[in-house]
C-alpha cells in the first residue's frame, strides 16, 4: 500500500519531470546558427529552460534576439565560451562566412575541433535533461551518451535534401551516365527528380575530406534520439515520411522556426546580425514609394562568394529588366579582375540609385523584414534553406540560382515538386567558399525573372501556390497546428523519459 511519505515523492518527482532543462549547441556559421538559436527560442516560449553555449564572436549574430526574449520572461541565456587560441588566426575570427578568408577555415575549424573538451565540461556542470545540436558537432552524440540523456541532432537543410543524398549513397546513379552533363533519375524518391553529376556536390562524386565529415554526421545521426529540421508537413511532408521511412530514425520537423519567434519587427529587425552590420533604414523609404509586388529582392545568403564577372552578368540582367529591385550584394571586390568589370558595377550603382530604379544593400540586410513588404514580388535566391523558408512564409515565388551545400536539391522541391519557382539554369556545384568557374549569362537570368515578376498564367499559379504555402506555414505553428503537435509530442516524450530517470534514481 502506498504511504502518504511515497505519494508525496511520487508527486514531487513528477512535477520534476514537467521542467525541461536543454542545452542548444550552434555551429559557427550565420545559416547554420540562426535555425538552431530560433529553434532553441521556440522551445523557450513553451517553458524549456535553455542554454546556448557558444562563441564570443558567433553570439553577436543571435544575442540580441536572446536578449529581447530574456526580457520577455522566458527562460533563455547564452553561455560564452572562449574561442581557443590558434597559431595564424586574429583574434576575433570565430565564424564561417562568405568573408572568412579561404586560406584561414581550416584554422577556424581547428579551433572549433578544440572547443569540444571545454563544451562537454559544461555539459556536466549544466546537467541538462537533453542536448541539441548542430550536426557538425558530431562527438556530441557520445558526451550525450556519457550523460545518459538524449542528444537530438539538428540537421541542416530540408528533408528532401537528406533524402536525396540517401538515394545517391545507396543508388549511385550518377555512375551510370556517360557524361557530367548527361541526366539521371534520383532512385527511389516520391517524385520523378532528375539531376547531373556537376550539379552533385564534390564529395558525393568523389571521396574527399568531407565525404568522411558526412559520412560521420549519418553514424552520429544513427546514435542519437532523433533529429530536427526547421520544415513543415504541408512544405515537404512527403520526404520527411520519406526519410524516417528509409533511415529508421525518429524525426521531426517543427518548422518554420522563424515565423513562429519571429513575430514582432523588434525581432524582425535585429534577427542574424551584429549591430555594427546592420543597414541603415532608407531601404524602407524606398520601397515605400513602389507598387505591390513591383520590387525584385535578389539576396546569395551569408556565404556565398561570387566572381565580379557573375556581378557584371546580374547587373546587366537588373538593368534589361527594367524594373525596381532590391539587392543585396555586399561588397565589390577590387581582386584584380577587369577593371573595366569594376567600373561597369560602380557606374550601374551610381545610375540606379540616381534613377531610384534600385537599391543596393552592402552589409547585412533586415531580410525578414524587406520580404514582408508589399512592394516585394519575387525573390532571386541560391536556394539556401533559410531564405527558402522565409520566401514561402511571405508569400513569395523565386528564381532559383543554386550554388553549393544542398541547394541544387532544395532547387528540385522549389521548381519541379512544388511549383514555386522558376530555374535560371545553374548547371554546376562549387564550395561555398569559392567563387567557382560558371557564369550564368545576363540572358538567362533576364529570362527566369521576367518571367517570375510577370502577369502571365504560370507565373500567377506560382503565386498562387506559395501563398497556399505561406497560409499553411502560418496555420501549422498554431494551436493544432502540424509542427506545433510535433513540438509538444516532443516534449511530451523528453518528460516522460526525465520521469523514467527520475523513478529510476
Amino acid at each position: 500500500m502506498e504511504t502518504a511519505t511515497t505519494a508525496t515523492a511520487s508527486s514531487n518527482v513528477a512535477k520534476a519531470a514537467e521542467t525541461l532543462r536543454a542545452v542548444f549547441l550552434p555551429f559557427p556559421s550565420t545559416s547554420h546558427t540562426i535555425r538552431v538559436v530560433d529553434t532553441a527560442r521556440v522551445f523557450a516560449m513553451y517553458g524549456v529552460d535553455i542554454t546556448i553555449i557558444t562563441t564570443p564572436g558567433n553570439a553577436k549574430i543571435f544575442q540580441s534576439s536572446i536578449d529581447h526574449d530574456a526580457a520577455r520572461g522566458r527562460p533563455i541565456r547564452t553561455h560564452l565560451i572562449s574561442f581557443p587560441e590558434v597559431l595564424g588566426l586574429p583574434q576575433g575570427l570565430e565564424t564561417f562566412s562568405a568573408h572568412t578568408p579561404p586560406h584561414l577555415v581550416n584554422l577556424v575549424a581547428q579551433g572549433v575541433s578544440l572547443l569540444q573538451e571545454p563544451i562537454k565540461q559544461l555539459f556536466r556542470e549544466l546537467n541538462p535533461d537533453f542536448i541539441v545540436s548542430d550536426m557538425f558537432f558530431t562527438w556530441s552524440a557520445d558526451a550525450a551518451a556519457e550523460l545518459g540523456i538524449p542528444r537530438l541532432v539538428y540537421l541542416g537543410g530540408s528533408f528532401i535534401a537528406m533524402s536525396a543524398r540517401l538515394s545517391v549513397e545507396q543508388f549511385s546513379p550518377h555512375t551510370k551516365v556517360e557524361s557530367d552533363s548527361e541526366p539521371f533519375l534520383l532512385p527511389g524518391l516520391p517524385h520523378e527528380l532528375k539531376m547531373t553529376r556537376l550539379q552533385l556536390p564534390i564529395h558525393a562524386r568523389e571521396h574527399n575530406d568531407f565525404t568522411d565529415i558526412m559520412k560521420a554526421v549519418k553514424e552520429s545521426e544513427m546514435k542519437s534520439y532523433g533529429s530536427l529540421f526547421n520544415s513543415f508537413s504541408e512544405f515537404e511532408g512527403a520526404y520527411e515520411e520519406h526519410y524516417k521511412k528509409t533511415t529508421g530514425t525518429k524525426s521531426w520537423g517543427v518548422g518554420p522556426v522563424s515565423l513562429w519567434v519571429n513575430q514582432d519587427e523588434s525581432d524582425k529587425g535585429v534577427r542574424g546580425s551584429a549591430s555594427e552590420e546592420r543597414e541603415p533604414e532608407g531601404w524602407l523609404t524606398w520601397l515605400d514609394s513602389k507598387t505591390e509586388d513591383s520590387v525584385l529582392y535578389v539576396s546569395f545568403g551569408s556565404m556565398t562568394k561570387l566572381s565580379t564577372s557573375q556581378l557584371v552578368e546580374i547587373a546587366h540582367a537588373l538593368d534589361d529588366f527594367g524594373h525596381g529591385f532590391i539587392w543585396v550584394v555586399g561588397k565589390f571586390e577590387e581582386n584584380g579582375e577587369n577593371e573595366g568589370e569594376n567600373g561597369f558595377l560602380k557606374e550601374f550603382e551610381n545610375r540606379v540609385v540616381a534613377e531610384n530604379r534600385g537599391y543596393l544593400i552592402r552589409g547585412w540586410a533586415p531580410q525578414l523584414l524587406i520580404l514582408e513588404h508589399p512592394a516585394i514580388g519575387g525573390v532571386v535566391t541560391h536556394c539556401g534553406w533559410n531564405t527558402t523558408l522565409e520566401s514561402v512564409i511571405a508569400g513569395l515565388p523565386m528564381a532559383t540560382m543554386p550554388l553549393f551545400a544542398e541547394q541544387f536539391y532544395n532547387e528540385k522541391l522549389l521548381v519541379d515538386v512544388l511549383g514555386v519557382g522558376v530555374s535560371i539554369g545553374v548547371k554546376k556545384w562549387r564550395n561555398w567558399n569559392v567563387v567557382g568557374d560558371e557564369i550564368v549569362k545576363r540572358e538567362n537570368i533576364v529570362k527566369a525573372i521576367s518571367l517570375l515578376m510577370g502577369g502571365g498564367e504560370e507565373a500567377l499559379e506560382m503565386r498562387r501556390r506559395v501563398r497556399e504555402l505561406s497560409d499553411a506555414a502560418k496555420k501549422t505553428i498554431q494551436p493544432g497546428g502540424s509542427s506545433y503537435n510535433k513540438v509538444k509530442g516532443l516534449f511530451d516524450e523528453l518528460k516522460a523519459l526525465k520521469l523514467q530517470k527520475l523513478n529510476h534514481k
